[in-house]
């Protein structure tokens, strides 16, 4: 499997990030925000092909991936939020494109509407946005997290290989949930993975869920018709709360749209992203 590098650091309140930057510099930046339990790894693809028109910067948020992983860690949505304005800042982009996936949609949407991030266009996929959220496996882990974290090492790598294949579509190559389970094993990698669902409150999409309705940046809004964690009919509500926003379902794709459809994934985003002002 070809490596993806992050070979770039910035000390946030929350961790060290690692981070990568692809692409020319005279191309338009392009920000892509991973989900939970993820990583910038899933945008590979997407990535380079974006890579190819825009200059695209991705990112581990702190606690996730290759980014910093540590007890006592503020891994919430809250945080996640104030990192990627301060990482906006960092980089000196004012009003980069943004495509973000999952969890990272709710930290694009937070970034956006309570730390006063600009965007030139902003492609929402599969995001975690509206209310209620979370299944029954969420639920019971963040409610139980201590007691998860306990677990074996060999009953917990089981059980995240499990979750993280669960997310619909035609199913990942073996050698990617490898990948995407790694960062979540070990002394350093079990207690985090259970961390961030610990600190995963709905409080903080509910706090701004209100004001979707003054979004007025160009909106993309796609979304797996097979996603087994966020029910399609999520997505076509967020579409109708947000003023002009297009709505692009994926067929065949369940929630990781980026490993099961890449390329209608990538075709969706460039012709939305080359409309924007």
């Amino acid at each position: 499997m070809s490596a993806w590098p992050l070979p770039e650091s910035f000390p946030s309140g929350s961790g060290t990030v690692r981070w990568n930057r692809l692409g020319g510099p005279g191309g338009r930046p392009l920000v892509l925000l991973h989900g939970t339990p993820f990583s910038s790894y899933v945008w590979r693809a997407v990535a380079r092909s974006l890579a190819r028109d825009h200059q695209v910067f991705v990112w581990d948020m702190p606690g996730y991936g290759r980014s910093q992983k540590a007890a006592g860690q503020d891994v919430s949505l809250a945080a996640q939020g104030r990192v990627f304005a301060g990482l906006l800042d960092h980089w000196g982009l004012e009003d980069p494109l943004v495509a973000a996936h999952d969890f990272g949609g709710a930290v694009a949407l937070r970034a956006h509407l309570l730390h006063g991030a600009r965007y030139g266009a902003l492609a929402l996929v599969d995001p975690v946005a509206l209310a209620p959220w979370g299944s029954p496996f969420f639920r019971l882990v963040r409610e139980n997290a201590e007691v998860f974290a306990r677990l074996p090492e060999s009953l917990h790598r089981a059980l995240v290989r499990e979750y993280v294949g669960s997310t619909g579509g035609p199913g990942l190559h073996p050698a990617v949930l490898d990948r995407l389970v790694e960062p979540w094993l070990g002394e350093t990698g079990q207690p985090a993975f259970y961390r961030q669902i610990a600190q995963a409150d709905q409080r903080y999409t509910d706090e701004m869920q209100d004001r979707y309705a003054g979004i007025d940046v160009p909106t993309l809004i796609c979304w797996g018709e097979d996603d087994a964690w966020i029910p399609v009919a999520k997505g076509r509500e967020l579409a109708g709360l947000v003023p002009g926003a297009r709505w692009e379902p994926i067929a065949h794709a369940g929630h990781l749209v980026q490993e099961d459809a890449p390329a209608e994934l990538t075709a969706a985003l460039l012709d939305f992203f080359r409309r924007a002002p």
